[in-house]
């Protein structure tokens, strides 16, 4: 389910800012996201039930239908504000701008370490509950089409432009696969670690793992003698 706080605009401009009315559209569906979160912690995966969100929400269960389909896709959505985030930072790019390095800018661009929070406690809750796989997958999947529609909007732009299908979805999931790798050796570096220093590493991981892809991983791999967490 596509996030309704996601913003438009023209490449190279500045989003339109959003209505009274999508700003309350934000706002409850970061309710029932904290609601769910919150449950999360305290009672467990697989021990709450929509209901349960809704309550702790303050909305009735046809409300929270209104924006997620189950209690995994509610989940889902903790890392909607960070791709939100990065997603606005990559439509102000200049449009001739090659587009690896217009996504590498973006996630620059987001320079408080705490805006991967979200999506770093859902990753990290996950390897702590195997039952939230699913959470995980329409987490990556939301993101898979969200950067393909970013990057559909910045082709189109172009004079005469023919998009190639193929290549916005090759794209797209190379892009993820580098976002997961970041993710996998972030845990394995430091655990459930949520500390701004942590968060600050995993923010660094994105960004050179997006570096990688940009230049074709021309021979990096044992070239990194610097801790990453001891880089300026």
């Amino acid at each position: 389910m596509q996030s309704d706080s996601l913003e438009s605009g023209t490449p190279g401009t500045s989003p339109t800012p959003p209505s009274r009315r999508e700003k309350n559209k934000a706002a409850t569906r970061q309710a029932i996201t904290d609601a769910a979160l919150a449950l999360l912690r305290s009672k467990g995966a697989g021990n709450f039930t929509v209901e349960d969100i809704a309550d702790s929400a303050g909305i009735s269960r046809r409300t929270f239908f209104n924006y997620f389909g189950s209690t995994d896709a509610a989940l889902a959505s903790m890392t909607y504000g960070f791709l939100d985030s990065a997603l606005q930072q990559f439509r102000r790019r200049p449009s001739r701008e090659p587009i690896l390095e217009s996504a590498r800018a973006a996630l620059l661009e987001l320079a408080d370490p705490m805006t991967v929070a979200p999506l770093a406690e859902l990753f990290t809750l996950i390897q702590q509950n195997p039952q939230l796989s699913r959470s995980e997958l329409e987490a990556w999947d939301h993101c898979t089409e969200q950067i393909i529609t970013a990057a559909r909007e910045r082709f189109a732009a172009a004079p005469g432009a023919v998009i190639d299908e193929l290549y916005l979805r090759a794209l797209a999931g190379s892009v993820i696969s580098c976002g997961k790798a970041a993710m996998d050796v972030w845990f394995a570096r430091g655990g459930a670690d949520m500390s701004p220093a942590s968060l600050s590493v995993l923010r660094q991981l994105l960004i050179d793992a997006i570096g990688h892809l940009g230049s074709g991983f021309d021979g990096h791999a044992l070239s990194e003698s610097t801790p990453l967490e001891d880089r300026h």
